[in-house]
């Protein structure tokens, strides 16, 4: 085919003329039949010498390998075994230290002490089908299947490296039980370009609320062990504190949501609305009394505030108002949607004295845009899809939290002086940032937030005023609606032109 190609589209020996009758066509064909063989010998040849360089490559590999391991036995005989490990032979001495000072300067056991928020490698979440992504751009979307090659083999090789250590624990690592049947849940991951890749995985034991927390890192070089432990989150209770003024409405359905998912499914929740004001007290007083009544559910506090609304001040009264120990807080709003997955994750990525959990909340568009099409925007339980047209990673929301109350009060709580929308979430995450504790920051599937028109009052400051109208632009739909939105009396006009063309058309 190559041949007939060649023959029909090239030009003859000379560069343009053509010779005549079947001697040109023979010289053509004899011609480019020599030089095919020619390319032919010379990519013949140059493949054995690649062949003949991979094998002399394979071997050497080999050898080094033998060597490292050696080196590698040869230390732990030594009774110098101490520190990292890594998932399979280590390379030794000096490059070890290394690999071990990489992980050390990395944000793996300790926070950094960061000047800003602005400062944080947010993390990527991940299962064994997906990726859930915050850098979109217009041509990434929020939710994927790994496309390229080497990141779906980085993901592969990495819950495997997590199988592999579960399965063939080493003599300190803690006992393991029905090895072989994890299977791995919700991770996060995430580079420092100067230190290497991050990698936090859970998988879930069968039959069982336990799982297997184990932490890699790749310090530009073979993936390390660096620590492995099983988190029993089975008695862990969370404490959903959720503030509220008005916004019955929205307050019911929240209930709703809270019944299915806390009450009937996971079971190990407690709930404290901390409410605002009069109006609308009582109507919030009977929902409760309603759940009560029909589910047997006496795990919660209603607290009256008569003041006006501060979702910090809210937030700061829900979380001293329990008095039976430290416990999870998740500080919530009642535009929020979560699932019982949500929950363990929640569980999970807060450990009181080290680590706090800011999830990133998939935000979803404005439904009578998103679903114009429809007489009728759908369920909101089938409008929680990650798609670009239905909303957005809001990852300049701070809100949404997971924190241990003792580390709440340990930071200061919220700044108090904050009044009205916006900004005493970021103050606090702040704080969190210039201490000791580790943030973990990563957007969250089962975690949404639901759309509800948004009022920027007058008595905002100028750059509450700001934030919350930019959070309205934001919220409303993605870039090509709002698009569509801006240029409609063009396209109107358009499409009445196009109209009358083919009226005039039908006519004549």
């Amino acid at each position: 085919m190559l041949l007939t190609y060649l023959l029909e589209c090239a030009p003859t020996p000379e560069g343009n003329g053509s010779l005549p009758g079947i001697a040109g066509e023979i010289f053509s064909k004899e011609y480019y039949q020599a030089l095919l063989q020619e390319q032919e010998e010379h990519y013949k040849s140059r493949a054995t010498s690649l062949k003949r360089q991979i094998a002399q490559l394979k071997q050497e590999l080999q050898e080094m390998s033998e060597k490292l391991r050696l080196a590698h036995e040869k230390k732990q005989s030594a009774g110098n075994g101490a520190g990292h490990q890594g998932t399979k032979e280590q390379p030794p001495n000096d490059l070890l230290e290394f690999l071990h000072s990489q992980i050390d300067k990395a944000e793996v056991v300790v926070g950094a002490k960061l000047p800003s928020e602005y400062a944080v490698v947010p993390f990527e979440s991940f299962n064994s089908m997906k990726v859930y992504q915050l850098e979109m751009g217009l041509t990434r979307h929020p939710e994927e299947k790994p496309i390229r090659k080497d990141r779906r083999d980085e993901l592969v090789e990495v819950i495997e490296a997590g199988l592999e250590v579960i399965n063939n624990p080493d003599d300190d690592d803690e006992e393991q039980e029905n090895r072989g049947s994890e299977k791995v849940l919700f991770s996060y991951y995430r580079t420092e370009r100067d230190k290497g890749s991050h990698y936090e995985l859970f998988y879930k034991k069968p039959e069982s609320r336990s799982y297997h927390h184990i932490t890699l890192f790749r310090p530009f070089g073979p993936l390390m062990k660096v620590k492995v432990e099983t988190q029993d989150i089975s008695r862990t209770i969370v404490n959903i504190i959720v503030p509220l003024s008005g916004r019955t409405e929205a307050f019911a359905q929240f209930i709703e949501n809270y019944k299915d998912v806390c009450i009937q499914q996971d079971k190990r929740t407690y709930l404290t609305v901390v409410y605002f004001g009069e109006k609308g007290l009582s109507e919030v007083r009977d929902v409760l009394k309603n759940i009560e009544s029909e589910s047997k559910f006496h795990n919660y506090t209603l607290i009256p505030l008569k003041e006006e609304f501060s979702r910090g001040r809210g937030l700061e009264v829900g979380a001293r108002a329990w008095d039976k120990g430290d416990v999870l807080l998740f500080f919530c709003d009642v535009d929020i949607y979560f699932t019982p997955g949500f929950l363990d994750t929640c569980r999970l990525n807060a450990e009181a004295g080290k680590k706090v959990f800011y999830p990133v909340v998939f935000s979803l568009y404005n439904p009578a845009i998103v679903y114009a099409n429809l007489e009728v925007p759908p369920p909101v339980e089938q409008q929680l899809v990650h798609k670009k047209d239905s909303g957005f990673w809001r990852d300049f929301g701070f809100g949404m939290t997971c924190q241990y109350k003792s580390d709440f009060l340990t930071i200061g709580g919220f700044d108090l002086e904050v009044r009205g929308w916006g900004g005493e979430d970021v103050h606090l995450y702040r704080k969190y940032l210039h201490g000791d504790l580790v943030v973990i920051r990563t957007p969250v599937p089962g975690l949404f937030h639901l759309w509800h028109e948004k009022h920027c009052v007058d008595e905002l400051t100028p750059e509450q005023y700001r934030m919350c109208i930019q959070s309205k632009a934001m919220n409303e739909a993605s870039h090509p609606h709002l698009g569509m939105l801006v240029f409609r009396e063009e396209i109107e006009a358009h499409l009445r032109k196009q109209a009358f063309r083919t009226n005039n058309e039908s006519e004549a």
